[in-house]
């Protein structure tokens, strides 16, 4: 086996491992960030693609929107009659 490779687990090491784990209990001092600027950053874990990207289509749906609103009204005060 190399020196970069390690063994796996036999059988032993696994259940110290989990009586370990299972007496320290990390999940209960989990707490996730507590500050608004940790609260930010953690929300932008899981996004697959740049911030930027993401601030882009953000930017880009709010304009859609408010094409949106501005296409009903229009449709709204305005009849077309179709012969």
């Amino acid at each position: 086996m190399s020196k970069y490779h390690k063994a796996a687990w036999n059988d032993e090491a696994r259940q110290a491992a989990r009586e370990e784990i299972m007496k320290n209990k990390p999940w209960l001092k989990s707490t996730g960030a507590k500050t608004a600027a940790g609260k930010a950053k953690s929300k932008m874990n899981a996004l697959k693609i740049s911030p930027e990207f993401h601030s882009l289509i953000k930017e880009m749906n709010s304009l859609m929107r408010q094409q949106k609103e501005i296409f009903n009204a229009i449709s709204n005060t305005t009849s077309v009659t179709i012969e």
